[in-house]
């Protein structure tokens, strides 16, 4: 059917829709924080042709987010204020990186292999710390994932790279149908690593695909990093979860247009 193909429902009704659906139903389990892999999955099976016969770098992102939301619920048993998982979730990004991209970082010169593959594990690693500091606040989490996800899918977009711009958009949806069932109810629903893990190391590794892969400047990068920061902030914190949602998605949104804005201005630079 000629509508399962276009971009909007693949990167955005499908996943929101999907992403309500699962929120709504696992929030008895304590588990709605699965809606944002729901989505993603959902994007996943319309538009990439997934396999392991040959894992590209986009294959690995996608059996990695995959991997990232089926452990989240392990690790999510361990209290969040234990310093060992944070260090261990920070070891892991960075691992997961280096193999995410040693294809890439294998053939460069030595100095510059080491430059880029530093720069982007502690992107990833920043990512994955910070947003794992949420984990206890679902409406700062769910905007976080909302900003993470748009970002990486327009920059991504801007980039040159429809899949890896669709992929990101997907977690974008994702994120907006998780915080729209909280504002809808009034109420948070759970959240925990179920939802922060697969909704930083997902948009983290994208957005650092789209530099290397496509032509998104590194200096998107370091502005993409202020999201979950700005999530953070500790304001607005006796204010109604409907004003709270407002509030902290319309922040994140704009440090995600500040990044996209960046890639549009680099790629106006480039086509001129």
């Amino acid at each position: 059917m000629n509508w399962l193909s276009h971009p909007i429902l693949q990167s955005g009704i499908a996943p929101f829709l999907v992403a309500l659906i699962a929120a709504f139903l696992f929030d008895r389990l304590h588990l709605s924080g699965m809606a944002i892999l729901a989505g993603f999955c959902t994007t996943v099976y319309l538009i990439a042709d997934f396999n392991f016969e040959s894992l590209t770098i986009t294959r690995k992102i996608i059996l990695m987010g995959i991997v990232a939301g089926a452990l989240a619920p392990v690790i999510a048993i361990v209290p969040s204020t234990w310093r060992m998982v944070r260090y261990f979730l920070g070891a892991s990004a960075a691992a997961v990186t280096l193999w995410v991209f040693w294809s890439i970082l294998i053939p460069k010169q030595l100095v510059e292999s080491l430059a880029l593959g530093t720069g982007l594990a502690l992107f990833v690693t920043w990512q994955v710390r910070v947003t794992d500091s949420l984990s206890s606040q679902p409406v700062r989490a769910g905007a976080a994932g909302l900003g993470m996800g748009m970002g990486a899918g327009f920059c991504s977009l801007l980039g040159a790279s429809a899949l890896l711009g669709q992929l990101g958009l997907s977690m974008g949806a994702a994120s907006a149908a998780y915080l729209f069932l909280q504002m809808v109810r009034n109420q948070p629903l759970s959240c925990g690593r179920t939802f922060t893990l697969p909704a930083s190391l997902i948009p983290a590794l994208l957005v650092s695909a789209a530099l290397v892969l496509a032509k998104l400047p590194w200096y998107c990068l370091p502005v993409m990093a202020l999201i979950p920061s700005t999530a953070y902030l500790p304001i607005m914190q006796t204010r109604s979860y409907r004003i709270q949602i407002m509030v902290f998605s319309l922040m994140t949104m704009m440090v995600a247009s500040v990044a996209v804005g960046l890639a549009w201005y680099a790629e106006g630079a480039v086509l001129s």
